[in-house]
This record gives structure tokens, sequence and C-alpha cells, in this order.
């Protein structure tokens, strides 16, 4: 899980001291909490993991929300799906407990780095060195690795619903990873979503346990079967959708269809056709097929789209760069 801070090396004092003569339990292991960032109803701290020795970072509601039966309910879902979506892309999980005090918690692997949207910011504002780090091609490989991981969790009847750059962690060795599943959708499971567009929005953007410092704004890459939640069946093409909306903006350094309020922006969602990346962000040489993937994938009807992650990520890797 994310960390601003390097991780350091491994000390022998880390490795080569005694377990405790009397072994502690479940959250009892963990010592020197600190806070890393909170959301609308969880905190996410690190910790010190007594008996196997590494750092790890723990997520837990906040105290107000340990007795909300839904908010426990999200929490071990989340848990839950990331722990079974064992690939490169996510975040391993190591513990699923419930504490007498602190209630339900886990805790994952602790990745130092930043999220994709701290690095599409400061490129938007002329930072010429996360530029020079950063380029297009990189840019595209890290939302290439957003999109294996959705591959991976849709062959397992997944659908995360909630893709979007802060979403997206890029680990200081190059791991991309794609976060919080919180509101993830899984076939066969009743969905405990409120219903309608607006519910819709603040059931994403409100209740998706999303980290402080986060845009508020997440309908700004739902899909319109997310927004027109009564009326369509939100399926891995709404992950197509987010996904090239996160392409999108990737490629132009700003988002196509915020407004200037929640229900503005849905209604560009409904009815807007931006154009595409190049023409709203000309003379940064983008690719014209860049253009067409973005296009496609952000198509209105999920028919018109591409119809699965395997065939966006496809013609993701064949967008040619000019020397």
């Amino acid at each position: 899980m994310p960390s601003g801070d390097g991780q350091g090396p491994i000390f022998l004092g880390a490795t080569d001291h005694d377990l405790p003569a009397t072994l502690p339990e479940g959250i009892g292991k963990y010592v020197n909490f600190r806070e890393m960032a909170r959301g609308g109803s969880a905190v996410l701290r690190t910790c010190f993991d007594r008996i196997t020795g590494r750092t790890v970072v723990m997520k837990t509601l906040l105290p107000e929300f340990r007795g909300d039966v839904r908010e426990n309910r999200r929490l071990l879902r989340e848990a839950r799906v990331t722990a079974q979506l064992q690939h490169p892309n996510t975040v391993p999980v190591y513990e699923i407990g419930r504490d007498e005090t602190e209630g339900l918690y886990f805790t994952m692997k602790r990745v130092s780095g930043e999220n994709l949207f701290e690095i599409l910011k400061r490129i938007a504002c002329g930072d010429a060195a996360t530029t020079a780090a950063f380029p297009l091609r990189q840019r595209l490989q890290i939302v290439e690795g957003a999109a294996q991981a959705l591959m991976y969790a849709h062959a397992r009847g997944v659908i995360h619903r909630d893709v979007k750059p802060e979403n997206i962690w890029v680990g200081n060795f190059g791991e991309v990873m794609l976060l919080d599943w919180g509101v993830a959708k899984v076939w066969g499971q009743a969905d405990d979503e409120p219903r309608g567009p607006l519910a819709a929005a603040q059931g994403a953007a409100i209740q998706a346990l999303t980290m402080a410092g986060d845009r508020p704004g997440t309908p700004l890459y739902m899909s319109p079967e997310q927004v027109n939640v009564n009326r369509a069946v939100v399926d891995e093409r709404s992950d197509v959708f987010s996904t090239g909306v996160v392409l999108y903006e990737m490629a132009a350094l700003r988002e196509p269809f915020r407004g200037r309020f929640v229900q503005e922006t849905f209604e560009n969602i409904i009815h807007d056709n931006p154009p595409p990346p190049s023409q709203a962000s000309p003379g940064r040489g983008l690719p014209p097929r860049l253009d067409a993937v973005v296009m496609k994938a952000i198509a209105k009807k999920p028919t018109d789209r591409y119809q699965t992650m395997r065939q966006l990520l496809e013609a993701i890797q064949e967008v040619e760069f000019g020397e």
C-alpha cells in the first residue's frame, strides 16, 4: 500500500531480533503507528509488524464508523477482493482481522511512491523534472499496468468501478498498482450501492473510502451507465470507459467531461463529445493512433467501445511513437 516516504534499507535489528516470549495476536503484533491518509470513513496508517520485522500499511474504519454495518461490509469486501486479486499490479494483503478496540482491519504491503494524479498535476504545472521523468510513453505504460490489473480482475468476475489517476499508484522502482477496491462489483454478489444518478455519485465519491487529498469528483471518470444506473448494467465496459478517461487526461493533461458542478459533469458524460486529446491539447505531439484509442474507449454506448480490457490493452500496445 502507498507510502510517500522511502522504505529505507533493511536493518539487522529487524531481521535478527528474537520473537517475543509470548507471541502477540491480532493488532497487538503491530507498533509504531503513523497516520498516512484518511478518507470519509477510513484511515491508513503505517505500522511495524514485530513478528515479520517489516513495516506494513493498516486500513481501519474511523471511530465513528466502527459500528456501521455497511461500512464494515465495504471494508471487508475491499480487503477480501484485494487479497484474492493476486497480480503484480495489485497490492498484496497480509492479514484481515478484528480488534476489540480498533474494530475490523486489514494490512497490506507498503510501496513507496505517489499516485498518478500527483504526477500529472506537476506535469500540467510545467515541472521540468517530472516531465522528463514521465514522458508520454512512460505515462502510457503506467495506465497499461493498471489496465493489466483490470483485465485480471475482470477474468475473476470483479469490476473496479472507481478507476481514476488517484487510484493508480506509481512506485519508486517502477511498480504500478491499482488501488481501492472499496466499491468493486463482484458478479453474483448483492449490490449495496444507492440507486439513481446523484446517489450513484455519492456512493462512488463519498462512500468509496477515498483518501485525503483526492480531488472531489470521482464522477469525472464515471461511465454513462454508472450515471444512468437504473437503465443499464454496469459491466467491464464501464471500467474500459473510466480507463479511457484516464488515458485522455494522461495525454491531454485535462479531464474530458469536467463541469462546473456534479450535475453538469453528469450531463457532459451522457451528452458531450469532447475533442480528441490532440485537439484538446495541441502541440504535445500526441500520436494519432492514441486519439483513436481514447475516443473509442470513451464512446457513449458500451457496444461502441472496446468490449474487453484485453482489447483496450492490445490497442494501447499498438500505439507508435515517433523518435
